[in-house]
Formats: structure tokens, sequence, C-alpha cells
């Protein structure tokens, strides 16, 4: 499979995301291109991880099947032959597109990213150890780190076009988007994780936590949209092994998370772009961790 940093289709580019390309194909539908561009603490890498697109696009796929009469979404087709069918303009660029492409139905992004955390870690738990708080509202004492959070923790983020996203309350999240569509929003973000974490840890994988997108067609209706429970928007863990009280092995892109973080303790990197040239075997171990992300979750290789 060719490696992708870039797309270039004869279609318009309507936006270019940290990892994504999309495409307007007409006035109800949009084609999503997962590059090979990986990013960390909402930075773009200059190396791209191999393989890295079609798994965030596969392992997309294998959750919206997997969420059929659960929740509306936007995707149409991730088959690059029942795309090219769809859009005969991609014929000639079938070998691009392949496993890396969606069509979906087009809609308007809500500007909030609705993650929700079912497990204590990362920068939540980092936030929890100094101050009891997440996004500045006071949590229960005595939690551990990788602890259990019953129910889960709904806690949206301002999405942002460069830089790191903002933690918000879900009152601030009201102020952005109306009490309604943010209780709708919540709603179908507790529903769409408890469906996905219970489907994962038959695979055994923990779905630490994980964001999800919404946009809303013309006709009004709500859609989950962009990645679902994919290792670049999700933290997974092994379920053999796990103990809370300590950090836990992810199959996800924590070699190059590990690595960012050593860099930046050593004064070498401030967090924000441009950052470090990655080492090769930084590249290799991510690409080995999406694989077997999609692997262990799908129960199959990845084939396009």
């Amino acid at each position: 499979m060719m490696l992708m940093t870039t797309s270039d289709l004869p279609l318009k580019r309507i936006a270019r995301g940290k990892v994504r390309d999309v495409y307007e194909v007409d006035g109800d539908r949009l084609l999503l291109v997962a590059t090979d561009r990986v990013s960390a603490f909402d930075v773009v890498m200059a190396e791209p991880i191999p393989m890295k697109g079609a798994v965030l696009t596969q392992t997309s796929a294998w959750w919206f099947r997997q969420l059929e009469g659960v929740v509306r979404h936007h995707m149409l087709a991730a088959d690059a032959d029942a795309i090219v069918a769809a859009v005969p303009a991609l014929k000639p660029h079938r070998a691009e597109i392949a496993g890396r492409a969606m069509l979906c139905k087009r809609g308007t992004v809500f500007p909030i990213e609705c993650v929700v955390r079912g497990y204590l870690s990362g920068s939540a738990w980092r936030e929890y150890a100094k101050q009891g708080t997440l996004a500045g509202e006071t949590l229960p004492a005595g939690l551990k780190e990788s602890g259990r959070l019953d129910p889960p923790i709904f806690s949206p983020a301002i999405k942002a076009e460069s830089g790191h996203d903002e933690n918000i309350t879900v009152s601030q999240m009201a102020k952005v988007l109306g009490k309604d569509v943010t209780a709708e929003l919540e709603r179908l973000t507790r529903v769409v994780y408890t469906k996905g974490r219970d489907v994962a840890l038959k695979q055994g994988i923990i779905i630490a936590d994980t964001k999800f997108e919404f946009g809303q067609t013309k006709s009004g209706e709500i859609l989950l949209i962009d990645e679902v429970m994919t290792p670049d928007s999700s933290r997974f863990w092994p379920l053999d092994g796990y103990a809370p009280g300590k950090p836990q092995p992810s199959f996800d892109k924590q070699p190059l998370r590990d690595w960012l973080d050593v860099e930046r303790r050593a004064g070498r990197w401030n967090g924000d772009a441009p950052p470090p040239k990655l080492p090769p075997e930084v590249v290799e171990a991510t690409r080995k961790r999406y694989l077997e992300a999609h692997r262990r979750l799908t129960g199959a290789e990845l084939s396009l």
C-alpha cells in the first residue's frame, strides 16, 4: 500500500485536518481520505506512519457496522470499488484511495469534541492528581490512576483548528450549542461508548477513553461522523493484565506519546509545533501498535 502524507484527487478539497483531507462530491456527499499523517498532543508529526490511514478508516467502518441500529452515522461506503462506482471520477485514483477513503453523508459539524472517559488516565488523571478536578469540576476523592469511572464522565472539548484542544464544562458546551443539542450529544456519546466498551471487552480490549464528533444534515438529522473508536481517537488497553493504580500499556500511539514525553522532559521539545524528528524505531513501533489494535478489535488482519 502506498504511503500518503497528502492527497490530490479530482474533487474540490474543502478541508484539511490533522490527519484527514475532506473532498466535496456533491451537495449531499463528502469523501474523507485518511492520510498516514500522525498527531500527538495536538501537534502533527513530520514523519508519517505507514498504513495508519487504512487502519483508521477500516476500523471506523467496522465500528459503524457494529453500531447499526444504535446511532445514525455518516458512512455510505468504505470499499474502494463501491466508492469508484458511486464517484466514477475517482476510477484512475483507486490505488490511492483503497482502504483509506470513506464516502459519507454531508452535514454541518458541531464544533465540540464529545470526549467520554470510562477510566481515569492521561491528562484527566494529571489534573485530578494535582487539583481533584476535571475541566475545573470537582471529582470524588480517592480515585486511582487508570481506575474505572462508573458512570463514565462526559468531558467535552472545544476543537482547535491548530494547537491544543481545550477541555470545557457541559454548561460551557450548552452556551455554544444550546441545552437541547448538548443533552442529545451527551446521550448519544454515552450510548455509543457503552456499546463500544462492551464489544471491545469481548475482544480483550478496554477502551479507557475516546472522543466522538457529530454533525447535522440539512434535514436536521444528527449523525455520528469522522472516526469512531480508533487508535487515534481512543486509549486502548489490553484487558489481561489490567491493574488500576498505575499507567497501563496501550494499543494505540503510546510509543509515540512516550517518546515525545521524554523529549519534553529533557527540554528538547516545548510541546508545540514544530515537533522533533521521529526516529525510525518509534515510527515502526507505532505502526505495529495500530495494526495490532485493528487485529485485536476486529479479529482480522487488515485487508484492502
